[in-house]
């Protein structure tokens, strides 16, 4: 089947079978390598994206259901060389280790802070719940959510 889906604000097409998940479509057919392949059961997060503005795991979503729809990226983030405020924070705190886990905690974060620019830990442990890192622990990540917030990051 043939897509059209808006990806990081540009008009994108991709042949997709049916059975294949978003996440293979940005990656496989559209060559966006920051959402990662990690459990293909919705349990890790780390191929979370935002797909009309709602925090998805892209490996759970079917190619054919982001037909005319939004989806971004953390590659949809930053701009050019320069690190969005989410990614620098993750960067600052040492929040990033191996780096599989990053880019779906840093779409959560981002998600997170665009609808509750002052989150309590237990919020941000709400949020981020869908995330899994096997390196950091989690204090360095709670500690870049806080980051986050205190720049001032909304959307």
């Amino acid at each position: 089947m043939r897509l059209r889906l808006q990806v990081n604000g540009t008009e994108r097409e991709a042949e997709a079978r049916e059975h294949e998940s978003l996440l293979t479509v940005l990656r496989e057919r559209l060559g966006l390598w920051g959402s990662k392949n990690a459990c293909e059961q919705g349990e890790c997060g780390s191929c979370s994206v935002l797909m009309d503005g709602d925090l998805v795991c892209a490996c759970l979503v079917l190619a054919g259901a982001a037909e005319g729809r939004d989806v971004r990226t953390v590659e949809d983030l930053a701009a050019g060389e320069h690190l969005h405020p989410v990614q620098r924070a993750f960067v600052d705190a040492g929040a990033v280790q191996c780096g599989f886990c990053t880019p779906g905690f840093i779409v959560a974060t981002a998600a997170l802070l665009r609808d509750n620019p002052e989150p309590s830990d237990a919020e941000i442990r709400e949020a981020l719940s869908g995330n899994i890192c096997r390196c950091t622990g989690y204090g360095k990540i709670l500690e870049a959510v806080h980051r986050s917030a205190a720049q001032g990051y909304t959307s």
